[in-house]
């Protein structure tokens, strides 16, 4: 992944990042508003030199109480001067219980120390700042070396006694909120670009090219209703996934493949990906655009295309394989058009060697010879071995890929299957791509006929008209032969 695939996924994972923020703020604010609030008062001391003979002397005791400051500090929490204020206080706490609550810190460079206390209660914690104040200076004078006259050489004095405390110390509200939402955002920005490093799926154009140099003649939306209107050119001919699929039809042209090319294979890696939803909507647009097309229900396993043409298919390839039928007499035309269709026929116990056998590519032979495009639905690449079997006999093989619904490894594997058979791969058609995945592709939702508000106020018709380039003869191709030649 490059920066652009990580800007690309934190955008699209927008929403997840969020959620996972508020989630954290929430169990924060969870924890801040159920913590008993602490009140700290502090109360100021500062030690003094008494006065001496000479600036030596005094110079001197400075030098002594400042070094010291530390030595007071950690005097402070000591027992010497916490039992006595416990005594005093007539606390229920012991001398290292309390000394967890209090807090003695020296300003660098200077004799004052900052005594603080932190309680539940707020007049508690004063009166205790006090009396650790006035114990500490008491025994910090009783610690500090005796002058020639008998004097303490230094001085402890109250500066400032602790005053009640009006506002909770803790918890930091403000603060941990805010600590929260950047630790939260940082989650969902990790578990975003996470989810994205370890998904395989495929699901883009870009995924697709990282795996294999073969074209992506086709890029297909998701449309939710597909299982039940299949056939999309008749049941919704100007929406976009039927202009998909004439783009599909038209980059076809442009292929370059072997003379037989005819014959073209059309399968996926795993089931649920489309491939004949994508067969039938290729065989119906080729008709549409005057070539003659026979689709051909290969998939002798879960056989599909005669149930989605509502066409009979109890008799089919198969039959004509084993040699109880001719072609003639199982072949169907769907619905007046150049379209015809060969069904699977029945189930066999061998699928496989009945694809491969000699039958079969005489009969391919022969459907060549009649019709201008032989389609082939065929079953996945990775469960079965079929497809890659009927791939060698044909021009070419399509590879439908369902966005989101294969994993690269999956993809990788079955294009690896078709070139170990050598098999001619025409391209790949990327299906049941979402919306946000389509980029350029989404321009022209809704863009039909009978969105066309010039036509409608100039009162005319607005007529379909097939961009394909006319088939050339003269050259060997996907869409250039002639029925009967």
């Amino acid at each position: 992944m490059d920066l652009r695939d990580y800007l690309t996924a934190l955008r699209r994972g927008w929403v997840i990042a969020l959620a996972i923020m508020l989630a954290t703020v929430a169990v924060a604010a969870t924890v801040t508003f159920t913590i008993t609030p602490r009140y700290t008062a502090t109360t100021r001391l500062f030690f003094g030199v008494q006065g001496g003979d000479s600036g030596s002397d005094l110079a001197n005791g400075s030098a002594f109480a400042e070094k010291q400051m530390s030595s007071y500090a950690e005097v402070a929490t000591s027992p010497l001067v916490l039992n006595q204020v416990i005594s005093r206080l007539g606390l229920t706490v012991s001398a290292a219980d309390l000394a967890e609550h209090v807090v003695a810190d020296n300003a660098a460079n200077t004799v004052i120390l900052d005594v603080s206390v932190s309680d539940t209660n707020r007049e508690l914690a004063a009166t205790i700042a006090n009396s650790i104040g006035t114990n500490l200076a008491a025994v910090a004078s009783e610690l500090s070396p005796e002058r020639p006259d008998g004097s303490q050489a230094v001085r402890a004095t109250v500066l400032t006694p602790a005053s009640v405390p009006l506002v909770p110390s803790s918890p930091h509200i403000l603060r941990n909120l805010a600590a929260a939402a950047v630790l939260g955002l940082l989650l969902g920005a990790g578990f975003v670009l996470a989810r994205r490093a370890l998904d395989t799926k495929v699901r883009s154009e870009a995924d697709v090219a990282a795996i294999t140099d073969s074209s992506i003649l086709g890029v297909v939306p998701f449309d939710a209703g597909a299982p039940t209107h299949p056939v999309i050119m008749r049941d919704d001919p100007h929406g976009t996934r039927a202009e998909a699929v004439r783009r599909l039809r038209t980059n076809l042209q442009f292929v370059d493949v072997a003379e037989n090319a005819k014959s073209i294979v059309i399968t996926s890696s795993v089931p649920n990906e489309g491939k004949s939803t994508t067969a039938i909507n290729l065989a119906v647009s080729l008709a549409d655009a005057g070539s003659k097309v026979i689709l051909v229900d290969a998939d002798l396993r879960r056989p599909s295309v005669a149930n989605y043409l509502g066409l009979e298919g109890r008799v089919g390839l198969t039959t004509v394989l084993i040699g109880n039928a001719e072609l003639d007499d199982v072949v169907q035309t769907w619905q007046d058009s150049s379209l015809d269709l060969l069904p699977a026929g029945q189930i066999p116990p061998n699928p496989s060697e009945l694809l491969g056998s000699k039958a079969m590519a005489s009969l391919m032979a022969e459907l060549c010879y009649r019709y201008d495009i032989v389609l082939f639905d065929s079953p996945p690449l990775l469960p079965v071995t079929d497809s890659a079997i009927l791939g060698r006999l044909a021009g070419g093989t399509l590879v439908v890929v369902g966005a989101d619904r294969i994993h690269r490894p999956q993809l990788r594997e079955s294009l690896d299957s078709l070139t170990t058979a050598g098999v001619n791969v025409l391209g790949m058609v990327l299906n049941k791509v979402t919306r946000r995945e389509l980029g350029y592709y989404a321009y022209g939702y809704g863009y039909s006929s009978d969105s066309n508000a010039d036509t409608e106020q100039a009162g005319t018709a607005p007529q379909q008209v097939d961009i394909a380039p006319a088939p050339d003869a003269t050259r060997p191709g996907v869409l250039s032969g002639t029925a009967g030649r």
